[in-house]
């Protein structure tokens, strides 16, 4: 079962055995949640909003970052969403400067209704790419906008959060991106933007670090691998032989892509695949084991620690 909303829904709380639990697919988890993590939409496009497939993307944003150059942007963080219904979200608003303080953020809301009027021409995100900082804020879970902002070669500052997806699972804290404290984000920006920008080899390199894992290990040929070896793993686990019901309708390429028309049509021509590849997937690792997935999350909790007591 594919479940195309945010929020994980299959509590473990409710499974003691997880391995009873519902299989699930859906765009992020948290601690609590059994949900299995799955590629989301945006990979193959998103017209309604003028995003093109991940791969032209991509360079379209390579372009932009060759245009500008890190050390000549300007040395704030930047965001720019929809704030409405995400609490979090409108703790960061707070850090545009306000009564003469200056928290080193330039943040700017989403109007919706004027970007569809002007067909998001102000919104690109390529043209996003001229600030030093970016800054990732979940919204409802995760948010979509997560590898674009990666993709600037500008280091990310994240806003701690408990969703996972396919691409945050393997970000490592400062290294490809730079920790924001949630409980006071403002103070933790701050602090962040006046050290990357004391300390600006260092900064840059946080972000072509982050950049280089979205554009290499988030490349489309591990997105379908990745697909690939989960669903052959789910398969593994099946006690019955699938069969097609006898009323079943097949789609096919063609049945999708004919029938549509502009920016719908575009999406999926341009991603496409018009070749097979000459070389087999990527191998499959074994799971962590539990010792592993301690180091990991000790080593990333070091981190969080650590730049805690620099903030002071």
């Amino acid at each position: 079962m594919f479940a195309c909303d945010d929020p994980g829904q299959v509590r473990a709380a409710d499974f003691p055995k997880p391995s009873e639990a519902p299989p699930v697919f859906r765009y992020c988890k948290d601690g609590s949640t059994l949900d299995i993590v799955f590629p989301d939409w945006s990979f193959w496009g998103w017209p309604e909003v003028g995003i093109r497939p991940w791969t032209q993307m991509l360079e379209e944003v390579r372009q932009e970052n060759e245009r500008v150059r890190w050390p000549e942007r300007q040395p704030y963080a930047f965001w720019k969403g929809n704030p409405e219904g995400y609490r979090i979200r409108h703790k960061l608003l707070r850090c545009n400067v306000s009564n003469g303080k200056e928290w080193n953020a330039r943040v700017f809301t989403q109007n919706w209704h004027h970007a569809i009027r002007n067909g998001f021409k102000d919104s690109r995100i390529p043209k996003q790419c001229i600030y030093r900082y970016k800054v990732y804020v979940e919204g409802n879970a995760w948010s979509v906008s997560e590898k674009y902002i990666m993709a600037c070669d500008s280091p990310v500052l994240f806003i701690t959060t408990p969703f996972q997806d396919i691409l945050s699972r393997g970000l490592v804290a400062g290294k490809h991106y730079w920790p924001i404290n949630r409980k006071h984000v403002c103070k933790s920006i701050k602090f962040a933007v006046d050290w990357g920008n004391k300390h600006l080899e260092q900064a840059q390199l946080i972000g072509e670090q982050g950049s280089r894992f979205v554009r290499e290990e988030m490349s489309m040929d591990y997105i379908y691998d990745y697909m690939l070896h989960l669903l052959t793993e789910y398969a593994k686990l099946l006690r019955y032989k699938p069969t097609v019901p006898e009323k079943a309708v097949e789609i096919c390429t063609e049945s999708i892509a004919c029938p549509a028309q502009g920016l719908h049509r575009e999406c999926m021509m341009d991603s496409m695949e018009r070749h097979v590849v000459g070389f087999n997937p990527c191998t499959l690792p074994p799971p962590f084991t539990k010792e592993v997935a301690k180091q990991i999350a000790d080593r990333e909790a070091e981190v969080l620690r650590n730049i805690e007591k620099m903030e002071g």
